[in-house]
């Protein structure tokens, strides 16, 4: 059985109040589980790498795993910019300390063997909508 986890983050604010959410769909687009979270004062950032984190936290053993986000800095970052921040010392091209590296480390010890892809957010996907969804739900949750 192969599966897919979608997920999303986001903030009311940057910074601000936030929220993530993950839903995992198998082979027949059926959902496994689903969870999100809540944080007080964050990042829009930091709210889509604790997302990944979270999901892959769920179900860490869970292979063959796609991980789709509609975030371009997730993708980007664990799948190309990662590489030269650990050859850097966790600094960038410019000698800046990398931006939330405790969660990039975080992630990047998570998602052995995990396969990335990208989705346009707020386009109709119906998992990326759902996790959507449970942010908003969350944050409104909190308000």
């Amino acid at each position: 059985m192969t599966y897919r986890v979608y997920t999303d983050g986001g903030c009311h604010g940057n910074p601000g109040p936030g929220g993530w959410a993950y839903r995992y769909v198998d082979e027949h687009d059926q959902v496994v589980s689903q969870g999100s979270g809540y944080e007080a004062q964050t990042t829009n950032n930091r709210m889509e790498l604790q997302a990944v984190i979270e999901a892959l936290g769920a179900h860490a053993g869970l292979r063959p795993l796609t991980v789709i986000t509609d975030s371009r800095y997730v993708r980007n970052g664990i799948t190309d910019w990662i590489h030269s921040w650990k050859r850097n010392g966790w600094r960038t091209s410019a000698k800046q300390p990398v931006k939330n590296a405790e969660l990039w480390r975080r992630l990047d010890e998570a998602s052995a063997g995990v396969q990335w892809a990208w989705v346009k957010g707020h386009s109709g996907e119906v998992h990326n909508e759902a996790c959507d969804a449970m942010v908003q739900a969350e944050l409104a949750r909190h308000a």
